[in-house]
């Protein structure tokens, strides 16, 4: 019953990601061409990763959340999810690697239709997922099964939303930062607008989709 339950709520958020956004963007399908074609940087635990700043044609580019996401579904791919201690160190080695400012990860704040489920509150605590695995983090509160900054740009610990507390736009989405504040390189709520460098996955739900439809295209 808990595992229908699990499943039935993922659901409800997939659905929602896929809503239309307040400009009038939404999530895109991949593209069976692109995912064909997809440049993979380097292998870990089995899934491909792509480095914006490897690629000569994104080297240097930032571009906000949605945009990142974008890109990346269109390759058979999502913006990375932190999802293991592993996984969360080896991206930051590369970013450390080769000076990267910052990046874009899946992570996201559960604000939009359907969130207001009693598991997800309060949703600063709560709220936060992985949205191309649809999984939820721990409770920011839980310092230990985390990675959040101890500080940020008004001295407090990770998530803060100190854009809309001093009135600007909220801080949904899940940035790695490397020592901006000079507090290490941790993850950052970070309001989505905002543009950055990217990481993209491997993603096996798309690409087990396209190859589905794609018979004969080899994926």
């Amino acid at each position: 019953m808990l595992r229908i339950f699990i499943l039935c709520a993922l659901a409800v958020l997939a659905k929602a990601q896929f809503q239309p956004q307040p400009t009038g963007r939404i999530l895109e399908p991949p593209i069976p061409r692109l995912c064909a074609q997809r440049t993979i940087h380097e292998r870990f635990n089995g899934k491909g990763y792509y480095f914006s700043w490897a690629d000569s044609r994104t080297a240097g580019q930032e571009i906000d959340w949605l945009a990142a996401r974008n890109f990346c579904r269109q390759r058979c791919m999502d913006l990375v999810s932190l999802e293991t201690s592993a996984e969360n160190e080896f991206i930051k080695s590369r970013i450390v690697q080769n000076n990267i400012k910052y990046i874009w990860t899946s992570g996201r704040l559960c604000d939009f239709k359907g969130c207001d489920r009693p598991d997800l509150q309060p949703p600063n605590i709560n709220g936060w997922f992985w949205t191309a695995e649809l999984q939820k983090l721990a409770p920011t509160t839980d310092r230990n099964q985390n990675d959040w900054s101890p500080s940020g740009g008004i001295g407090k610990p990770q998530p803060d939303n100190r854009e809309a507390l001093q009135g600007g736009a909220p801080e949904n989405c899940l940035a790695v930062l490397n020592q901006f504040y000079n507090d290490g390189v941790n993850w950052h709520d970070v309001a989505c607008h905002h543009k950055k460098s990217w990481v993209c996955e491997e993603n096996d739900s798309l690409l087990k989709y396209v190859r589905f439809i794609n018979p004969n295209l080899r994926v």
